[in-house]
């Protein structure tokens, strides 16, 4: 009797069991999907990576590897763009095709801002690698093959992106902010001034759509202080902190110096952010490392290494800035795109330099001493020079922008050409893409260049 009790007690037990709800083992404090602006907090994690890259250094020529000379003598092959795919754009467009809550902020504002960053991560991918899969990408299962849209079309798709986001913000801020935390109208502005800077990108390619697309931007408002600048702020943490730290703090690597090309131009007017980008030698002097050099190798006591206000482990990435509109205003009105000429140029020229100043070294107090310095005051024989070589050194660390404004204007006009090796004129696709989108990558580079997926094809904007 005992055991037939026991196998009825053990057998309604099973059966109960059976009747239990399939969340029993779903923890109630954890949301079963991302929300829409935790989605867009995971996409801005990615921003520093845009900037925080020996390879976008090297194709600026701001560092020269100290020692291990490899990647600074440009050699061939493909760069992988599938993880700002499958990371950052792919959180955004869960964004922008899933229901979203009112809860964190106005819906409207959370796709907004999700197309002013998805506009700004196109804009990079397609400065780096040309024409890119865009208008059938981030389709998941549905697509694994996209084709690959003219960079022509990329850029009217950003300004879309940008013209749909500034018509749509309206009141109300937005939660989970890591970038403006939660100020929709420094989205708004930000938006406004990518889309005026992608306009600035076309000026040797089409000049008439630059001019209209700019001022567009312009009239819509753009970043007015430097209290507007996207930038990305690390943490004094370990899970969130400055990629350089990490690689010289951390891992002791002091792989590298400023170049050469960097210094000459900046140490002769006694440049206030020289001391900000790096450290004087063991002789008490600025001295830059040749670009490419294999000679005398290791040298990392003769050179200008980096400065701890730039590997800091909370130092900031600054990514779109004040100072980068005013020189695009200055450029601007010196091709006549907006009104006053050498002026309103010089105007801009002036407040750009002291907005930089501002930005890197924390004071203005050095300004006005420098703006005195030998071919610093604005000349209007040589502005867009001037505006140009400026911008660069203002740029500094956010190597892949400079880059794309060497490709577009030619400045500065001495970087060095290593072992022979020529500067690349954009990336190689990811060499797997032969195998896993063949056609559309074949055709890409067959419209592009003429079959040859190399470094030195020029991208649909970068016109002689």
């Amino acid at each position: 009797m005992k055991k037939i009790n026991i196998i009825l007690v053990a057998g309604l037990f099973l059966v109960g069991c059976n009747k239990f709800d399939a969340e029993i083992n779903t923890n109630t404090n954890l949301p079963s999907k991302a929300s829409g602006t935790q989605l867009i907090a995971n996409a801005s994690l990615f921003l520093p990576g845009l900037s925080s890259s020996p390879q976008g250094e090297f194709m600026a020529q701001y560092l020269a590897e100290t020692q291990y000379p490899g990647a600074s003598l440009y050699p061939d092959g493909g760069t992988n763009f599938y993880g700002l795919y499958q990371g950052p754009l792919a959180n955004l467009e869960s964004v922008l095709n899933s229901e979203l809550t009112p809860t964190e902020g106005p819906v409207a504002n959370q796709r907004a801002v999700a197309k002013i960053l998805k506009a700004y991560f196109f804009w990079h991918i397609t400065d780096r690698w040309g024409d890119v899969p865009y208008s059938e990408a981030l389709k998941g299962a549905a697509n694994f093959t996209p084709k690959y849209d003219t960079q022509e079309a990329i850029y009217d798709s950003i300004f879309k992106l940008l013209d749909e986001a500034n018509a749509a913000i309206v009141a109300g801020n937005i939660s989970n902010d890591i970038v403006y935390a939660g100020d929709i109208n420094k989205w708004k502005r930000l938006g406004n001034s990518v889309h005026l800077l992608a306009a600035l990108r076309l000026s040797e390619v089409n000049a008439t759509k630059a001019n209209a697309e700019f001022n567009k931007a312009l009239a819509a408002g753009v970043i007015t202080s430097n209290g507007d600048n996207f930038t990305y702020k690390h943490l004094a943490d370990a899970n969130n902190q400055n990629y350089w730290y990490g690689q010289i703090v951390n891992q002791n690597r002091v792989w590298w110096a400023l170049t050469e090309t960097l210094v000459d131009y900046m140490n002769p007017t006694n440049d206030p952010r020289l001391p900000i980008y790096g450290k004087k030698n063991t002789s008490n002097i600025y001295k830059g490392l040749t670009f490419g050099t294999t000679l005398g190798l290791p040298n990392t006591t003769g050179v200008s290494v980096l400065g701890p206000d730039i590997y800091a482990q909370a130092a900031p990435v600054h990514l779109v800035t004040y100072a980068q509109v005013l020189f695009a205003m200055a450029e601007a009105a010196k091709r006549g795109w907006i009104p006053g000429g050498d002026v309103t140029a010089k105007t801009n020229y002036d407040l750009a330099i002291s907005q930089s100043i501002q930005q890197w070294t924390g004071s203005s107090s050095s300004v006005a001493t420098f703006m005195t310095q030998p071919g610093i005051p604005y000349v209007a024989g040589t502005a867009i020079q001037q505006i140009s070589m400026q911008r660069y050194v203002h740029l500094f660390m956010h190597g892949y922008e400079a880059w794309a404004e060497w490709r577009r204007t030619g400045y500065p006009n001495n970087l060095v050409s290593p072992g022979g090796v020529a500067i690349p004129l954009r990336h190689s696709y990811p060499p797997n893409e032969v195998f896993n989108n063949g056609p559309n990558y074949t055709e890409a580079v067959q419209r592009q260049f003429g079959g040859l997926d190399g470094l030195y094809g020029k991208v649909w904007w970068d016109k002689p």
